[in-house]
């Protein structure tokens, strides 16, 4: 932003005055923001135009008080330098389309002049900028009196900065924070999309995930075994939840021409890890008349979603990312579910294929194994000649099939119901408030 200190900016979709109360007069809600000083009428901003000078604060706002800034014309209001920074996003109560920001600049935290940031130390060998909570400041700023520590606010801050000149680093441990909880989905480090330097942050990343928290939950027994040996770590299994959701009628995929219970279905993001490309090779060999339905985008992979669109034939249709009632349409209506992922956390996709009553075919790596136990088809991970195999025989076998999406169904209900899950959750934080 080229000098930026000291001015104000307002953005508002539609809003050319007339929606807005008169000429560069808003509507809004929220936090301190400002108003001209009047230059006539009996309020404040009163027939003042778009770039009206002398802005000066006032106190929390409410809808229908009025603020006289810049419109998108290009000229900014100034204001002097005593602005803070401070956004303000609501809405227009007199035109709901209406989008409103509203944005101070100028450097330092909106604060009193005792808690103000950066804050120096009395002897100013040091100076801090600190956003936290240290929960035992009161019996630290007590030990810091007694040692003669000179205080100028009642802020931690300032307890955090007199710790440190005291006591160095050794102060560290001595601070009582938050209780933190960290729930990991997945070593997202391993996955393709990542360049070298990103996966070496990631990795670094899956250290503090279980080093530095208070507790640390994982969604898949793999990923316990994992942190256990990789890292001798214990942490908690609680897996994803789902819920039992009701069997949908085709409506919505039949306007789309999509005929229930004759199509092989992919539900997932289209990145390598997913293993789509083993799957529209593998379709391109088995003898069937089923349509093979690719519902998923992309996720920072557009090289490779091209390379899949090339894959794909006649009976391969891309439909893009899907949700809410198509989505449950088309795991009502498929006549298989497959899953050739080379790396998951605890698969999404999976649960809610199951839970519809799918015949689910996936890969044998550990995370799908552990969901899919005995309700399902596995091949070897990464076999296109495998996965072959098993879709001819699975299309082959209907009976067969739909045993296995109701042994599913049953499954999903008596394993990741939500309604365990939660209880299971809310009792991991129940544990860490006890002791506050």
């Amino acid at each position: 932003l080229e000098d930026s200190l000291g001015r104000i900016r307002h953005r508002a979709r539609g809003c050319k005055g007339g929606n807005c109360g008169g000429p560069g007069v808003c509507f809004v809600a929220g936090t301190m923001v400002a108003t001209p000083e009047s230059s006539g009428g009996s309020e404040p901003g009163a027939n003042l135009g778009s770039n009206s000078r002398g802005m000066r604060a006032i106190e929390t706002l409410r809808v229908g008080d009025r603020v006289a800034t810049a419109l998108d014309d290009g000229t900014p209001t100034r204001v002097d330098e005593t602005w803070k920074l401070a956004v303000l996003r609501a809405p227009n109560p007199k035109a709901p389309d209406d989008d409103i920001e509203i944005t101070l600049l100028r450097p330092g935290a909106w604060l009193s002049e005792r808690g103000a940031q950066p804050m120096h130390s009395v002897n100013g060998r040091y100076t801090i900028t600190f956003n936290g909570e240290v929960y035992n400041y009161r019996p630290l700023r007590e030990e810091l009196l007694a040692d003669g520590w000179q205080f100028h606010s009642d802020t931690d801050t300032e307890v955090v900065l007199g710790m440190y000149d005291r006591y160095g680093a050794e102060m560290l441990p001595r601070l009582r924070g938050m209780k933190t909880l960290v729930t990991v989905h997945g070593l997202d480090w391993q996955r393709e999309k990542w360049g070298s330097f990103a996966s070496w942050v990631l990795r670094r990343c899956e250290y503090t995930s279980v080093m530095f928290p208070d507790r640390t939950i994982v969604v898949s027994k793999a990923l316990r075994e994992h942190f256990r040996v990789t890292r001798d770590v214990a942490v908690t299994y609680i897996p994803n939840g789902t819920v039992l959701p009701n069997v949908r009628e085709a409506e919505r995929i039949t306007q789309m021409g999509i005929e229930p219970g004759s199509y092989v279905l992919f539900v997932g993001r289209l990145v390598p890890e997913k293993g789509c490309h083993y799957l529209l090779d593998a379709y391109r060999q088995v003898d069937t008349d089923a349509e093979l339905i690719v519902a998923g985008g992309t996720s920072f992979s557009t090289e490779y979603v091209d390379d899949l669109h090339a894959r794909g034939g006649d009976r391969v249709r891309f439909l893009g990312y899907v949700y809410g009632d198509v989505l449950a349409e088309l795991y009502s209506n498929a006549r298989l579910f497959v899953l050739p992922s080379d790396i998951e956390g605890l698969p999404i996709a999976l649960l809610e294929a199951m839970s519809f009553g799918n015949c689910c075919l996936t890969s044998d790596i550990p995370e799908n194994l552990e969901v899919i136990g005995d309700c399902g088809a596995t091949f070897k991970r990464g076999d296109v000649s495998d996965l072959v195999e098993k879709l001819g025989l699975l299309l082959a076998s209907p009976e067969r099939c739909h045993a296995m999406g109701d042994r599913a169904r049953r499954h999903v209900l008596e394993t990741y119901d939500w309604d365990g899950v939660t209880l299971h959750t809310e009792a991991i934080y129940h544990s860490l408030l006890r002791g506050f």
